[in-house]
């Protein structure tokens, strides 16, 4: 027989009070992007949740920058100068040396199988097993963009490929190496920053943000991601 567990009910109902606060975010996905990989992504965010099965899977508590909220990156910016936040950590980055580009996986084969393999554990987890394999071709998608952070010599230390699927745009891949430098903030404040500038989309999505472990999650809140519900439409 389970005993009633009261700490475990009101654990539940601040979760669930939380949950129904958040924001709501309408993402469209567009299928005219790349048919393919639009319909294989929404089956996957919208089919049930491992866990909850009553809810679909990156529904509650997605972790998301409205970029449409900006006027432009300087404003966004703005939002996040504080120290040890993403703009103070893209300054400190740039001050020693580091650029961010938009890559062709294939010309850093070797580089990314070594960011890869670089440490064994991430957020408290073993790798993927996948990431462990050296891939020696990455095709070309329509939708799928790759940013990469490259040290003063050139060489790469972070990446994130990340897809447009609509009216938003998700991180696919982000690893780099484990450094003092600030380089996973460049990175992904640089990528909001030329989203915004850009235009065309409202929201970039970083996966979940209160499913996500305490120092992920500070890293995500420390760039401006906050949690939302999600509704998810295809067009």
């Amino acid at each position: 027989m389970t005993l009633f567990n009261p700490r475990e009910l009101i654990r539940l109902l601040k979760l669930g009070l939380t949950v129904a606060q958040l924001p709501l975010a309408r993402l469209r996905f567009k299928k005219q992007i790349n048919p393919d990989l639009i319909n294989n992504t929404y089956s996957t965010f919208t089919k049930p949740h491992a866990r909850f099965k009553f809810i679909s899977n990156k529904t509650l508590g997605i972790a998301l920058v409205d970029l449409s909220q900006f006027k432009t990156s300087d404003v966004y910016l703005d939002t996040v100068k504080q120290r040890d936040y993403g703009a103070f950590h893209r300054k400190r980055a740039k001050s020693r040396g580091y650029t961010i580009k938009k890559i062709n996986r294939n010309d850093f084969i070797d580089e990314i199988h070594a960011i890869n393999t670089s440490t064994a554990i991430r957020q408290g987890r073993p790798m993927d097993e996948t990431y462990l394999i050296k891939k020696t071709d990455y095709p070309e998608q329509d939708g799928a963009v790759c940013i990469g952070a490259l040290d003063r010599e050139g060489r790469l230390v972070a990446y994130c490929n990340y897809l447009v699927l609509g009216n938003f745009a998700s991180t696919d891949q982000l690893l780099g190496y484990k450094n003092g430098d600030g380089v996973m903030h460049y990175l992904l404040v640089e990528i909001i920053c030329r989203l915004i500038d850009d235009g065309g989309l409202d929201y970039f999505m970083y996966d979940t943000y209160l499913g996500a472990q305490p120092g992920l999650q500070d890293f995500k809140r420390r760039i401006g991601f906050k949690p939302h519900r999600a509704r998810y439409s295809m067009h």
